[in-house]
């Protein structure tokens, strides 16, 4: 009896799966709405940080030119806004732009000198710089100006400068020296402390005793920065912060002006003896709102007529708010967005420390200045005296600001390198390897 042959039965296992030579592609269920927002997490975080592109100069040129056009849009709102008053005041109504141009013409030069330096020079002037700051700060008290209460200026020879500005950099320089030397060691309170911790608060106190609340409180913040960047504990930061809130609260209770603006902050009233500490705040929420969606046009405002006082300084984002409406101050805001995020992709291609702590400490205190400054205008904090950061008037300020941008240039130049050296180092190692080859051909023939 002859069986027949059974065909062979197929796996079950292998049911539905392509065989080797089958075009067939599986077909593939919806993704998860948890998936997705990953996967956009991590796309944003990557462009944030400027993955694959930093080596093309985009970093280098997304900073300066947002800064370039920040400085532009300052010149053009300052003599927007200090017209008015320079006119009634029986001045020229372009004296202030002019004297904010000549600032941002010098500090425009000094941001290219020190883009083409190399950084780790300036650690060689960290310690002169912090000395010349402390003893400045000190000549203030002793020689210095006193302008609407706050006595932080220095008049040499008609031209007024303000230390405290210049203390910000070179705190910010002097912290990345100090504390990348400190390097390993900073696992330990100890060292994180001593002697940073100190010489902030002897440039914070100084610069209280002048009765600058605000500027104390950037400085407070480059402090922090520079412990953060550092990789300081973060229990200490919570210990600093508890601490500072203390210090603030003492302050304020025991200054009557501090507690009226706070006061006339939060209630929106006058204070118990008639002094509206608000009105400032009040008048700038009016010129945001009168602005619309694209303004009165630049030079039609009207709260620069000395409703708002010192309109072209503090309170120079509500005149961009008024006059060129909601896009403007949405442009302002994407400039300084831009400009973030470019030191930011600098602060993480950095693997010195040194070269960290300073890029990230001059990125938090130009963008959390504009942060507070623009927070104050809209209403979200009580009246602080912080400049905008490249559109408020005040060379000082100009000049220093440019100046940080300049040293973060200088690291975004080095990124710029790595693209051009492998190519050279390809070409100069291929000679050697032609050479061998050549004198192993050579050999051959004579044998």
């Amino acid at each position: 009896m002859v069986s027949t042959p059974t065909r062979p039965q197929p796996d079950k296992r292998q049911a539905g799966k392509p065989g080797p030579g089958s075009s067939a592609v599986p077909v593939q269920g919806p993704v998860s709405a948890p998936v997705r927002i990953k996967a956009a997490y991590r796309k944003f975080w990557s462009a944030l940080e400027g993955t694959g592109t930093s080596k093309n100069g985009s970093t280098y040129y997304l900073i300066l030119g947002s800064t370039l056009a920040l400085t532009a849009i300052g010149i053009m709102m300052v003599l927007s806004a200090s017209s008015v008053e320079s006119i009634a005041a029986g001045k020229s109504p372009y004296g202030d732009a002019l004297k904010q141009g000549v600032f941002a013409a010098i500090g425009i030069f000094t941001m290219f000198v020190l883009s083409r330096i190399n950084v780790v020079w300036l650690k060689r002037l960290a310690w002169v710089a912090i000395i010349a700051a402390v003893v400045l700060l000190g000549l203030v008290q002793i020689v210095g100006a006193e302008v609407n209460g706050n006595k932080n200026w220095i008049d040499i020879g008609g031209i007024t400068f303000q230390p405290s500005e210049a203390s910000k950099l070179a705190l910010a320089l002097w912290m990345a020296t100090v504390l990348a030397r400190k390097g390993r060691l900073l696992s330990r309170w100890q060292h994180v402390a001593i002697p940073a911790v100190p010489m902030a608060i002897i440039i914070v106190g100084l610069v209280l005793v002048g009765n600058d609340l605000g500027t104390a409180m950037i400085i407070m913040m480059i402090t922090a920065a520079a412990l953060f960047f550092a990789g300081a504990p973060l229990y200490l930061f919570g210990i600093a912060g508890l601490a500072a809130a203390a210090g603030t609260a003492v302050m304020a209770v025991t200054s009557s002006n501090r507690m009226c603006r706070i006061t006339s902050w939060w209630t929106g009233e006058s204070c118990a003896d008639g002094i509206d500490a608000n009105y400032q705040a009040t008048n700038g929420l009016y010129g945001l709102a009168s602005g619309g969606w694209f303004g009165v046009g630049l030079g039609q405002s009207r709260q620069k007529y000395s409703w708002i006082p010192e309109a072209h300084n503090d309170f120079i984002f509500a005149i961009i708010g008024e006059e060129l409406g909601l896009v403007g101050t949405v442009v302002v805001l994407i400039l300084f967005a831009i400009l973030g995020a470019a030191i930011y992709r600098v602060v993480v291609a950095q693997e010195d420390m040194f070269h960290r702590v300073l890029a990230g400490t001059i990125m938090v205190w130009l963008l959390g200045q504009a942060t507070v400054n623009m927070s104050v205008v809209t209403g979200l904090m009580p009246v602080i005296g912080v400049p905008l950061p490249f559109i408020s008037y005040g060379g000082s300020a100009l000049l220093m600001s440019l100046c940080a941008i300049g040293v973060v240039l200088s690291l975004a130049r080095e990124q710029m390198a790595p693209a051009i050296r492998p190519k050279r180092m390809l070409k100069f190692k291929a000679k050697p390897a032609r050479t061998a080859a050549a004198a192993k051909k050579t050999a051959r023939k004579r044998a």
